[in-house]
């Protein structure tokens, strides 16, 4: 339950390396940082005829511009060939990788963090997220970079010297690792690799969206509104929705670099729930800042999350014979209600720690086609290795249209169990068995119809409760409880 202060100092967090642009996020980390990534995930090459081939996308912001240029300019120094995909979704770059066989695939976006800040993430050949021990890996190999800077007298600031980023910090003094002999060698003077430009490789992944679809008009006879979070998917998911059929309202659709996730998209709905009122709409979508999530909106404004999202896509695939073993994959965030809907329809639930690459590993590894999280990441295994707001949204439309249905009367087949969260500032790795004793004594209070998590956060110093009950009071009560606990367990008073 607790987490060692390794895992709290790791540079790569739940989902790539995030932090402020300019300050946290430079130019020279996202420049070691791909050259380190390069050594480390271009050696599947190696052997074959030609350089290691590299993707990359962004989200529209700002930063975005020049951290591009910083990692283009690290990659093609190690001796990699890239692909500049422009503003695309996170998920588009994971196709890609695949489609294009490419090396590796790199994202600079912050997702559904506001323009401040930025990331940069990776994906391994065939388009799948990192395991961490890649991920460890790569940060050993920019430890040891940017040691050797230091050690030489570069006037500029390592990692080891710049601290904290929003996922975790490096510290000083930590003992150099040993590595192992792995990847693309350094270049010489004539193996830069080169970068171009894409052209048609966006519209294949377009492509490959509608083949998902059981037909040209999946979508048709629906009125749609897109929140598109001034974000990744602004032009190409509103596209998506109208070749599906659909008749499409598109809000949040004018990046200016600066108003990503500004009171629009999956993180505030407010917008949408309008949008959707104002124009007589079946259902509004919203979209994160990467488009890799997405929520929903019914027709009478009522939000639908991700698990009421996966309830639908889950008996939709028993129905016609395709959810392998019967199972879905979902995070131990889940609601309650969720695993009541599972119960009832016959299909098996399999729970992993917080973060949809662990959804996507348990998937890959046990051949599951389903899985995601309770945020909106949505993983469709039989089209997409990692989640795909767009595609999800096609999906989701696609299976309430087939079935004659409203969203509202889908989403009522999830019942929806109240949940608090609370957060305990403190360091989770001090927390002691008494904990686990009031964790039980929580459960016991709940009568085995609810939930009860408590975990480290992978952001900040502090450990996250959660409490779901049938009952909202109950719910509340519980979780004081168990704070004024935890709380106490930290202080040891």
């Amino acid at each position: 339950m607790g987490a060692s202060g390794d895992e709290l100092h790791r540079l790569f967090g739940t989902d790539g390396v995030r932090g402020v642009a300019g300050r946290d996020l430079t130019v020279c980390l996202a420049t070691d940082l791909s050259m380190a990534a390069a050594a480390v995930l271009g050696g599947g090459n190696v052997g074959r005829t030609g350089r290691p081939l590299a993707v990359i996308g962004r989200d529209p912001r700002a930063s975005g511009e020049f951290l591009e240029a910083a990692v283009v300019a690290g990659l093609a120094g190690a001796g990699v060939d890239v692909l500049r995909l422009g503003v695309v979704p996170t998920p588009a770059v994971a196709y890609l990788t695949g489609a294009l066989d490419a090396a590796f695939g790199v994202v600079i976006s912050a997702s559904h963090n506001p323009a401040r800040d930025n990331g940069i993430k990776f994906f391994g050949r065939g388009g799948i997220k990192l395991p961490d021990a890649v991920e460890d890996e790569i940060e050993a190999r920019l430890r040891t970079l940017q040691k050797g800077k230091l050690q030489k007298g570069t006037p500029e600031q390592g990692i080891l010297e710049q601290g904290t980023l929003e996922q975790g910090t490096l510290e000083q003094g930590t003992p150099e690792p040993q590595l192992p002999e792995r990847g693309a060698p350094e270049p010489a003077a004539t193996e830069f690799g080169r970068v171009r430009d894409a052209t048609v490789e966006p519209e294949w992944y377009l492509d490959h969206l509608l083949s998902t679809l059981p037909g040209p008009s999946a979508l048709a006879g629906l009125r749609i509104v897109a929140d598109c979070a001034h974000g990744a998917a602004y032009q190409l998911a509103p596209e998506a929705l109208r070749r599906a059929g659909a008749e499409v309202v598109t809000i949040g659709a004018e990046p200016d670099g600066l108003n990503i996730n500004d009171g629009c998209g999956s993180t505030s709905l407010g917008a949408l729930v309008t949008a959707v009122l104002e124009h007589g709409a079946d259902a509004g979508i919203a979209y994160d800042g990467d488009a890799d999530r997405c929520l929903a909106v019914d027709a009478d404004g009522q939000p639908l999350d991700g698990d009421q999202i996966l309830t639908v896509l889950a008996t939709g695939l028993k129905e016609a014979g395709r959810l392998t073993g019967n199972t879905v994959v979902v995070t131990v965030m889940s609601n309650q209600g969720f695993h009541v809907a599972m119960a009832e329809a016959g299909i098996a639930v399999i729970e992993t720690a917080v973060g949809d690459k662990h959804v996507s590993e348990i998937m890959r590894e046990r051949g599951y086609v389903l899985g995601g999280e309770q945020s909106g990441h949505i993983i469709l295994g039989e089209h997409a290795t990692t989640g795909d707001g767009v595609l999800t949204s096609l999906q989701l439309l696609a299976a309430v249209n087939r079935r004659g249905v409203s969203l509202a009367a889908a989403a009522k087949m999830m019942p929806k169990y109240p949940q608090v969260l609370v957060n305990v500032p403190g360091d989770a790795s001090k927390l002691g068995p008494e904990v686990a004793v009031a964790v039980a004594r929580a459960r016991e209070q709940l009568g085995g119809n609810g939930r009860v998590l408590v975990r480290p956060s992978g952001t900040e110093p502090a450990i996250r409760l959660m409490v779901q009950a049938e009952d909202a009071n109950l719910a509340e009560r519980v979780v004081g409880q168990l704070a004024d606990e935890v709380r106490l367990a930290l202080t040891g008073q």
